[in-house]
């Protein structure tokens, strides 16, 4: 289960996929940056043991992802992507978390981190997850995508019931958009699923944001887990 964030996302250059990767557990941080590297395509360019020296790696390198660890001694991955959110800074960041803390997510949530990934997570998912960032979508480890549907269902009736009226309205195709930015799909991957060009999703997903009334691929992904469309096939 996933969801996504800022649309739209301009084209990634050439290249591998760049990745800033900051833990502060030397033997972790060493171990993602083992698993990543042995993907095809992707580089980890940069490690960072606290917020304060990946914010200055990201200032330094240019970068498609950035992974930070929610907990971190000194500035945090919390702080670190508050402090990216207020400078404007655009790489796509998740977060990495052992899910201790369901504060941490909150906080992450609402400051549209990009995704999320346990550190206990399939390799495979890491990397997956890795590339669906750099192509535009977003990835949430499966076990975080069930907390947030578990959270979205603790929500005030009223929200759940308002989700349900915006989707009623939509069209058949909106409804599909819409479950698609649920499930995490970047907007190749809805292009190739929808039988469209990516340029024909850009301006569907625009004009899609319009009607809901929100801003980015986070809210719409909200709303398409409070009224269950991304658990439909």
């Amino acid at each position: 289960m996933t969801a996504s964030v800022s649309e739209p996302m301009e084209p990634r250059r050439e290249g591998p996929v760049r990745v800033l990767l900051a833990d502060d557990d030397v033997l972790v941080r060493t171990g993602i940056a083992g698993i990543l590297s042995t993907a095809p395509g992707i580089e980890v360019t940069a490690e960072a043991a606290d917020g304060l020296e990946a914010l200055d790696l990201i200032r330094r390198h240019l970068l498609d992802v950035v992974l930070l660890d929610i907990q971190m001694p000194g500035l945090d991955g919390i702080g670190t992507l508050e402090r990216l959110r207020r400078d404007r800074v655009g790489t796509p960041v998740a977060m990495l978390t052992t899910f201790s803390d369901e504060t941490y997510l909150a906080e992450a949530f609402r400051l549209e981190a990009l995704g999320f990934f346990l550190k206990s997570d399939d390799p495979h998912h890491l990397i997956a997850g890795v590339r669906a960032l750099a192509a535009g979508g977003a990835a949430f480890s499966p076990r975080v995508g069930r907390w947030l549907v578990r959270r979205q269902a603790r929500q005030p009736l009223d929200r759940l019931t308002r989700a349900q009226a915006i989707v009623r309205d939509l069209t058949p195709r909106q409804r599909e958009l819409l479950a698609a930015v649920g499930k995490g799909l970047s907007n190749v991957q809805i292009a190739a699923s929808l039988h469209l060009s990516e340029g024909t999703v850009k301006q569907y997903l625009s004009a899609l944001f319009a009607r809901i009334g929100t801003e980015n691929r986070v809210q719409a992904a909200l709303i398409a887990f409070e009224a269950g469309l991304d658990a439909e096939e």
